[in-house]
């Protein structure tokens, strides 16, 4: 028999949550809507972990709400159980077995007994992790390196292409991070190492906020940006931009648009001299080890006011994306997203060294990416430094 506990909201109600968590709706709004405060929302979500699921049906057979108040009526009229039964058409046994796991005569009570059948009625079954420790510690590895689980997903396709045993989904593995089951296979809190480190699972809201800009002068706008890294056709177009940090702290972040190479560049000050010296000595360590650099594309941020004074020490021209039109630079976004999981928001991020920042790159720069058919961004640049090699007389 199912442990169920207090019975908390009415199954309805706890439905009602779920739908309105679903639609996308704050902790807040569901609970002025149900009338409940912030903290039961949270509970009633927590443990499948904010994963919506779908109401099972019930079979023809199974007893209705409407069954139930009549079998109140006659435990209360003082009815035997035959006689109900016979009301109800039900063998004598589904009543006996219904009003014993309901509390007994004398404390059955119809809306109580239909909300704890319903829950009884979520029956998990067991993961596909549960089913196979040998994926699971595959997975449990990547996560701990903060893979994301789509990257885990294509890197396994690589890694075993005949082996459908060793196939999982990202949704997989999302479940089993987020459900209780699957807290018994993966190690706790292992949802700190995705990159919004959320104890449950959100849907995806877009916000759009405007940002007053100065006016960088000689700026080149990104529509004069050479086609060649409009259409990713070649190594050594950048995009950058700073992540920001308390105290005044920051770091650049630059990453090359084909590859998906990721530099991080420790950043004293986020004014104009102090950021145009440190990507000057960056672009030139770069392209000794690496090869040469063509363009960087940026925001409009005054940080990058000396960009005429970087193109001429290193030879990178610097192109600027338009007014609040971050999708113009959507690789260097999407790795600034990847950055935040090493070093989030609200983080001091004075305290690292660059050495520090080394590290966090070449993390990055070894975990697997979709966009390059779930090669790593290293691997992606010795393929293409093999090609163009393999090119040149």
């Amino acid at each position: 028999m199912a442990k169920i506990g207090r019975p908390g909201l009415p199954e309805h109600e706890r439905r009602r949550v779920w739908d309105l968590w679903k639609d996308g709706h704050s902790f807040s709004h569901i609970s002025r809507s149900v009338g409940v405060p912030p903290g039961s929302v949270f509970s009633i979500l927590k443990p499948r972990g904010g994963i919506y699921y779908p109401t099972p049906h019930p079979r023809p057979t199974s007893l209705t709400l409407t069954d139930r108040e009549e079998i109140s009526r006659g435990i209360a009229a003082g009815r035997s159980i035959r006689n109900i039964a016979e009301s109800l058409s039900r063998p004598p046994s589904t009543i006996s077995r219904e009003i014993r796991r309901n509390k007994g005569h004398t404390a059955y009570r119809a809306v109580d007994a239909n909300d704890r059948a319903q829950r009884r009625r979520h029956r998990p079954q067991r993961l596909k992790l549960q089913k196979n420790p040998v994926l699971c510690n595959y997975v449990s590895a990547r996560l701990s390196h903060c893979w994301s689980p789509e990257q885990i997903t294509g890197r396994l396709h690589r890694d075993y292409p005949d082996n459908r045993r060793m196939h999982i989904s990202p949704e997989a593995i999302y479940r089993s991070v987020y459900l209780n089951s699957g807290r018994k296979v993966l190690p706790h809190n292992i949802h700190h190492n995705l990159r919004r480190h959320r104890p449950i699972r959100h849907g995806k809201h877009y916000t759009t906020r405007g940002q007053w800009r100065s006016t960088i002068k000689n700026a080149k706008p990104i529509a004069d940006r050479p086609q060649a890294a409009n259409e990713r056709a070649e190594a050594g177009h950048w995009e950058g931009d700073l992540i920001l940090g308390p105290n005044t702290t920051q770091v650049a972040t630059l990453v090359d648009r084909v590859t998906r190479v990721l530099d991080l560049v420790a950043t004293p000050s986020r004014g104009a001299s102090c950021v145009k010296g440190q990507l000057i000595n960056r672009f030139n360590d770069h392209q000794q080890a690496r090869g040469p650099l063509s363009t960087l594309t940026w925001d409009r941020g005054m940080e990058l006011a000396e960009h005429e004074a970087i193109s001429q020490s290193t030879g990178v021209e610097v192109f600027f994306a338009d007014p609040r039109s971050p999708w113009q630079r959507g690789t260097n976004e999407n790795s600034n997203g990847l950055t935040r999981q090493y070093l989030p928001k609200k983080t001091d991020l004075g305290v690292y060294e660059q050495s520090d920042l080394d590290k966090i790159a070449h993390e990055l720069n070894t975990r697997p990416r979709k966009c390059l058919n779930f090669r790593t961004p290293l691997e992606a640049q010795h393929d293409h430094t093999t090609r163009k090699e393999q090119v040149l007389p």
